[in-house]
């Protein structure tokens, strides 16, 4: 089958739908498929090349408005390809705009990641494009059943099908050696101290809410890893300071995929205090539940709370709500043995619903349907 993923950036470039396309492609080349993915160039030149696989073309980027890349090459791109199946990755207006132009490929299939959220002002000029685009599309995938509720889906209910997101998860079943614990711990010089552990990741963008659990920690007897960077890192380290936790946070900043399981096995609990709907599942959470730890989220209304089961595999809290996420933590500080089974669930929960196997299983059974029709 030939596949083609359309989307605004790819790896180097961190980001949770950049991950997911990748792993998605990479997976759906290593059965046999012929998989390209068309993104915008970070330079003002296009460049084809094949990685683990994969056909990279990275259109010519002439700038970047609102988060998205203006790149007349893309469209010129699109028009050049010829296959089985247009998979979109939504948001991505120049990308959902040339598959309707151009239309590429025989099927057409979107995944939709989110709504749009901080840029809303531009949604109420494209939106009616976005009503066209999903109504010419032959299929549009959600990650979690709470998603099929966004209004721009009310009318294409009977197209929507569920595939919750896969990720490699044997690295983080796997414990890490003593030897890797302690290497880990000098690293980002971890002490080994018994306070109770909270842990954080992700970009520090406005949408996680770290604010929240920053205001939270007051009341809280643990000491917070965060790992991650990004823009709100000066704003929400200065509010720990007016707060007067700064010292129970350790900005660990980025760390490198390979020490990232073992930063897991550092913590005993993890938190997601997210306070809007951009964050609509967190590929964090099935990380830390593949390594037996439970969370604490937020109820958003999307997918964070389908992922984390309330009392199963975690605790489900109002998001902007500081006293609702510590009196959470405590609960569950207080208690190890129901963090132990928590644990030991989430574990569970995550092997039987969000490895790539069962992902990419999915997806191509998507593709087989609106190909036989």
């Amino acid at each position: 089958m030939r596949i083609l993923h359309i989307y605004k950036d790819y790896v180097p470039v961190l980001g949770g739908i950049e991950n997911h396309i990748r792993i998605l492609a990479e997976a759906q080349a290593a059965r046999g498929h012929d998989v390209t993915v068309l993104v915008a160039n970070l330079a003002r030149r296009t460049t084809i090349e094949m990685l683990n696989g994969v056909r990279v073309i990275k259109a010519a980027r002439w700038a970047t408005i609102a988060s998205t890349p203006i790149s007349p090459a893309l469209f010129r791109q699109t028009a050049r390809q010829q296959v089985d199946v247009a998979h979109l990755h939504f948001p991505h207006p120049p990308g959902e705009v040339a598959n309707l132009l151009f239309h590429p490929a025989r099927r057409t299939v979107i995944s939709y990641h989110s709504d749009v959220v901080r840029q809303a002002s531009i949604m109420r000029f494209y939106r009616p494009i976005l009503k066209r685009v999903l109504k010419c599309a032959d299929a549009i995938i959600v990650g979690s059943p709470p998603m099929r509720n966004s209004e721009y889906l009310a009318l294409h209910q009977a197209k929507v099908h569920v595939v919750p997101y896969g990720i490699p998860l044997d690295r983080f079943l796997a414990a890490p050696s003593a030897d890797e614990l302690a290497r880990v711990r000098s690293q980002y010089t971890i002490d080994s101290s018994p306070r109770p552990t909270l842990l954080f990741v992700g970009r520090l963008r406005y949408y996680k809410g770290l604010d929240v659990l920053i205001n939270a920690l007051p009341n809280i007897a643990a000491r917070v890893l965060i790992v991650g960077i990004g823009p709100m890192m000066d704003e929400w380290q200065a509010l720990a300071k007016a707060r007067n936790v700064a010292d129970k946070i350790m900005w660990l900043g980025e760390v490198p995929d390979a020490d990232l399981p073992t930063v897991y096995r550092l913590a005993d609990l993890f938190v997601l205090p997210s306070t809007h709907s951009s964050e609509t599942f967190a590929f964090v959470q099935v990380e830390a539940m593949a390594s037996g730890m439970p969370t604490v989220c937020t109820e958003l209304g999307t997918g964070t709370s389908w992922v984390t089961v309330h009392e199963t595999t975690g605790l489900v809290v109002p998001p902007r709500d500081p006293q609702a996420l510590a009196n959470a933590i405590n609960s569950l500080l207080a208690d190890p043995e129901r963090r132990q089974a928590m644990g030991q669930a989430a574990r569970a929960r995550a092997l039987a619903e969000f490895t790539v196997d069962k992902m990419i299983d999915r997806v191509i059974e998507v593709y087989e349907t609106v190909l036989r029709s």
